[in-house]
């Protein structure tokens, strides 16, 4: 044991000699520890202190937490509604952007995906962390703030769209009397972002790109307003909850059936409104490298990239709500059908123990059964893991069936992403298959063809509730 230093300058050489030889030791140690090592010497202390964090303020700030989320419940559902859309966004754009390279690839006779995740399930998810890592850049020369803003302006907008989309009974944002009308407006928006990214861009491609979007979407614009006038007409309000109320029964009560050249207008002029082939003028690679988003990279282009998709499942959803029922089923069950047995808002012990045993019984019958039946290829932890795996698909199914049987916003969102995504379908296969069009076909299609087509499916439709003195007419 060394002997303590005499004089004050020697105990700081000695606590500084110690401190150095301290630091060392601990740079070697973390230097041979493994990964596992190091993420659980960092991730462990953090969930400590997380944990004990939130119990005390769980105990301390439960009391005032309750009065203060009781008095402010619209307050309370506006937080959980906003939080629950931006959530739903990126997974959509993920599930997406699988279904475009997985089914492009498929119509290419190729097998697209299959490496990362079942079935290259996982591809998006990892293209997304790409963007993400990308270096943030600003040329120089770029209005920054302008350039900054622009990518959030076009994804906000579409996501704000969202809150009047109604995806069952009770499950949607905000039920507006004017609900269409304030999505025109949301969606209207995003020709704002792109043409501001385009301007603030300095780059000639970028500013034609931006031009392009901008005579697009307001040429486009008016077809796709006065095409589902006939929809209101004929549900008498612009709430798309009473719309797709309105259509409920059967397939024969969609309002496809009843506006049929108003669904046409309509997937043409939404099809330009969300810059999709054979309309996607505004980035055209062959012609403008990638228009309006051309010196964009890093998350700034991922905002304009999963706005592009979003914009897809949203115009899809509206297209769904508006003309082919909504969350409504497409025929009338012939029967009485319900689960008086199954209260869901009664679930408790009981629910929980009955389906646990029921998970454990299926467990060890398939276990043993895959143990026995397969020989020695199945130790028996992995045959009861297999058992186990099944068994849970098996009862997650029956659950989801009951579910379905006995809840009708179970059904509802069942029905509507079912419809939701058979139109996505529809957008990847055109952009498989459809050629893009010249600017000036663009814009003369939509002046001289449907723009007039949509005026006589508005007459056509006043006519007809005025002379059969619809509901809607009185």
């Amino acid at each position: 044991m060394r002997a303590l230093p005499a004089t004050f300058r020697e105990q700081a050489r000695a606590a500084r000699a110690y401190a150095m030889e301290s630091r060392a030791f601990a740079l070697e140690s973390w230097a041979g520890a493994s990964l596992t090592d190091r993420i659980a010497l960092v991730l462990v202390p953090l969930v400590l202190f997380l944990f004990v964090g939130a119990v005390v303020s769980a105990v301390v700030m439960l009391g005032p937490t309750l009065d203060f989320l009781g008095a402010n419940l619209p307050l309370v559902r506006f937080v959980v509604v906003v939080l629950g859309i931006l959530l739903l966004t990126v997974p959509t754009a993920f599930l997406l952007i699988y279904m475009e390279l997985k089914v492009i690839a498929r119509m290419n006779l190729r097998v697209g995906p299959n490496r990362v995740g079942p079935w290259g399930a996982a591809m998006s998810v990892v293209h997304g962390l790409k963007v993400l890592a990308k270096e943030d850049f600003a040329p120089t020369g770029v209005d920054v703030p302008v350039f900054t803003l622009a990518p959030v302006v076009t994804f906000l907008a579409s996501v704000m769209t969202l809150l009047v989309v109604p995806f069952a009974p009770g499950i949607f944002g905000q039920d507006f009397n004017i609900g269409l009308l304030f999505f025109f407006a949301m969606g209207g928006l995003s020709v704002l972002g792109l043409l501001m990214g385009g301007w603030a861009s300095f780059n000639k491609y970028s500013l034609l790109g931006g031009l392009r979007s901008a005579a697009q979407i307001v040429s486009y614009e008016i077809p796709l307003t006065i095409s589902v006038v006939g929809v209101i007409l004929l549900a008498g309000t612009m709430s798309l909850n009473h719309i797709a109320q309105a259509q409920s029964g059967s397939a024969l009560d969609w309002f496809a059936f009843k506006q049929p050249l108003a669904v046409l207008i309509f997937f043409i002029a939404a099809t330009a409104e969300a810059n999709r082939t054979p309309f996607d003028l505004t980035e055209a690679d062959s012609e403008i490298v990638a228009g309006f988003s051309t010196e964009y990279s890093g998350m700034r282009f991922g905002f304009f990239y999963f706005a592009e998709y979003v914009n897809v499942f949203i115009i899809s959803a509206l297209i769904t709500t508006l003309f082919f029922g909504g969350w409504t089923a497409p025929l009338n069950w012939p029967w009485p059908y319900n689960l008086n047995w199954l209260d869901a808002s009664g679930i408790g012990a009981a629910w929980i123990l009955i389906v646990g045993l029921a998970l454990l019984v299926a467990t060890d019958i398939l276990g043993a059964a895959i143990w026995l039946f397969r020989g020695r290829k199945w130790s028996a932890p992995s045959a009861f893991g297999m058992g186990f795996l099944i068994a849970g698909a098996g009862v997650t199914v029956l659950i989801g069936l009951a579910c379905f049987i006995a809840l009708d916003w179970v059904q509802g969102i069942f029905w509507f992403m079912v419809k939701t995504y058979i139109f996505v379908f529809v957008f990847v296969w055109m952009r498989g298959t459809l050629p893009r069009v010249r600017v000036d076909q663009l814009m003369g299609f939509a002046w001289k063809w449907l723009l007039p087509a949509s005026l006589l499916n508005l007459f056509v439709t006043a006519a007809a509730v005025i002379i059969l003195n619809l509901p809607s007419a009185r």
